[in-house]
């Protein structure tokens, strides 16, 4: 489905600035795999999601994706079956469009209701439902006016209503309060589960690393130390990766937010 063979990034090269984000990194995903991913920050989890997605091209390695080589290929054109959800609820929606709008504009309908028969837009209604936050009710009112948990659940709906060859999630539940994560969190997994979909997810909360789909990866300067699946992984707790980190990298891990969460 997914692999990257020997991807390197650096930016700024040859200036006091330098830094290698990604240094030799492989990987290889078959179709319907839910990775986990995590790492302190700076660890290269984003630029890896970068290098995916195509905000940038890498300085040496490929990526292929369902058998199609797309280490070039512009960033939009791989939006069409690569989708993505960010830390921040404002990013992946319009705010100025309404509910049913940004709905039709995911599902091909260039976001004019004119486009989109009246079946669909019942099934858009259904869809939110799904999501327990009464928005089925609230379909023609302005993305905008939504708090971030219903913006972070609508744009998931958006980034899986025509199914993506892959779904990168970038630490998408990471601003929102406890309650509201932990159904996000819910239904990400319903959807994924449901749609058969393949998935990567940072996560900076290890738990849910271990808790959630089949494989976890751990980072390190732009490196996977980590690649943890099937019984390897199962049983194993937070408390053992945190023994393993320290036993690849040759220090204990200091990270703050990772150990705290």
């Amino acid at each position: 489905m997914l692999t990257l063979s020997n991807i390197s990034k650096t930016f700024n090269p040859g200036t006091v600035n330098e830094k290698t984000a990604i240094s030799g990194l492989s990987l290889h995903l078959d179709p319907g795999d839910f990775v986990t991913i995590i790492g302190a920050n700076g660890a290269g989890k984003s630029t890896l999601f970068n290098a995916i997605a195509g905000s940038f091209y890498p300085d040496t390695g490929s990526i292929t994706l369902d058998g199609r080589d797309i280490t070039f290929m512009p960033e939009f054109k791989r939006a069409k079956d690569i989708g993505r959800l960010f830390q921040d609820p404002m990013r992946g929606s319009a705010p100025g469009m309404t509910i049913e709008e940004n709905l039709a504009l995911a599902a091909g309908g260039g976001g004019w209701l004119s486009h989109v028969s009246k079946a669909e837009i019942n099934k858009f209604r259904d869809r939110l439902a799904l999501l327990d936050m009464g928005l089925e009710n609230r379909m023609r009112q302005p993305v905008g006016l939504l708090s971030g948990g219903q913006r972070q659940a609508l744009t998931l709906l958006m980034a899986t209503m025509v199914p993506p060859k892959l779904l990168l999630l970038d630490e998408h539940t990471a601003a929102l309060d406890p309650g509201t994560a932990e159904k996000v969190l819910a239904l990400t997994e319903s959807i994924v589960r449901e749609g058969r979909l393949t998935c990567m997810m940072i996560t900076h909360n290890m738990s849910s690393a271990l808790a959630l789909g089949n494989r976890t990866l751990m980072m390190d300067s732009g490196r996977i130390i980590l690649d943890l699946k099937g019984g390897e992984r199962n049983g194993l707790t937070v408390d053992d990766l945190l023994r393993m980190f320290k036993e690849n990298v040759g220090k204990a891990l200091d990270n703050d937010r990772m150990l705290l969460s």
